[in-house]
């Protein structure tokens, strides 16, 4: 009589595990949303780096003045230190508050790599287990673009932050935070069956919010030159000097709203999407909120960071609509 097949131990713990049960699947789920709630904090982070002008805190990279761990006061600088600030020609002399700020950011952004290797690891075994590669390739772009994030954040301080590298660094982040969303689309039972129209109705208002972002860096970049040639405390006076950029950027927050409408109108109807329209709708109005408090209230310093991270928030929230979407 043959033997019984007997597998490997390995290989048949896969089999036993070929689906994964429901801890494991929690387990991993939590971690995804925590990872994307770890890309909004650097996000944030990064917005109090702008907001308060802290940007070329520490003038070079990765290090700050030479240093893995900044001076708390001046005469703890290297005595070479002002030749970090003239390279960059940086017309400001050692502030032990913009240098914190900045190398707190630099901080976050690091520990945000040592999670999304945790989750690339991670998702190779899900991917195993699942016999899905989802998983594994969507980790493997997502940690391939936080070393790119990184480099990055290099070139911008390389080029005493030019608009264009800031920009480029706004956009990725947000892929950051929408790309582990595909893998908890992955685990969802079915999706939503809508009109072909509606099916990509999302990534059309995406592209609008992207397009509203973009021009909100331009703006920023304005904000950043009038502040510095009135004085940072004069904020009443910094929506005056702004151009034209800032009425463009002001009159397209309109076409997001209606978009917003548009789509809460036609998805009324479809079963399941009234949540997610509840989101996006909320996250619509308060991230407009916000540009009206900008507006008339001389650009109150807490609102520039919140409305930074409530566009990509915005953004996330359409993507995740989008991703539960598909057309009958």
């Amino acid at each position: 009589m043959d033997k019984p097949f007997l597998p490997h131990p390995i290989l048949s713990l896969e089999y036993i595990i070929e689906d994964m049960n429901a801890a494991q699947k929690k387990r991993y789920l939590r971690y995804t949303w925590f990872l994307i709630g770890a890309v909004f904090l650097v996000i944030l982070a990064g917005g109090t780096v702008r907001m308060t002008q802290s940007g070329m805190g520490c003038p070079d990279w990765p290090k700050c003045f030479g240093m893995w761990i900044p001076p708390l006061e001046e005469s703890q600088l290297p005595a070479d230190y002002q030749s970090y600030l003239d390279k960059q020609d940086i017309d400001h002399s050692f502030n032990v508050y913009h240098t914190w700020i900045e190398y707190i950011n630099r901080l976050l952004g690091a520990l945000l790599g040592v999670f999304v290797f945790i989750y690339l690891i991670w998702s190779f075994f899900t991917t195993r287990r699942t016999s899905r590669k989802v998983f594994f390739i969507t980790a493997f772009v997502l940690f391939v673009l936080t070393g790119f994030q990184g480099w990055l954040g290099k070139t911008v301080v390389d080029a005493n932050l030019a608009v264009s590298k800031i920009t480029i660094h706004m956009l990725v982040a947000i892929i950051l935070a929408g790309l582990p969303l595909i893998n908890i689309a992955a685990f969802r039972d079915h999706k939503i069956k809508v009109g072909s129209w509606l099916r990509w109705l999302p990534l059309v208002a995406i592209l609008v919010v992207l397009i509203q972002v973009v021009l909100g860096t331009q703006v920023r970049e304005e904000v950043d030159i009038v502040s510095k040639a009135l004085s940072y405390g004069q904020r009443e006076l910094w929506i005056d000097r702004l151009g034209s950029i800032f009425s463009v950027h002001r009159s397209f927050s309109w076409l997001v709203l209606l978009i917003t409408g548009y789509a809460a109108f036609k998805y009324k109807s479809v079963e399941g999407l009234s949540k997610s329209m509840i989101v996006v709708g909320v996250c619509t109005i308060f991230n407009i909120l916000l540009g009206v408090i900008m507006s008339y209230l001389d650009m109150p310093a807490l609102a520039q960071p919140l409305h930074l991270v409530g566009a990509c928030l915005l953004v996330v929230v359409w993507l995740d609509l989008f991703l539960r979407l598909r057309s009958s």
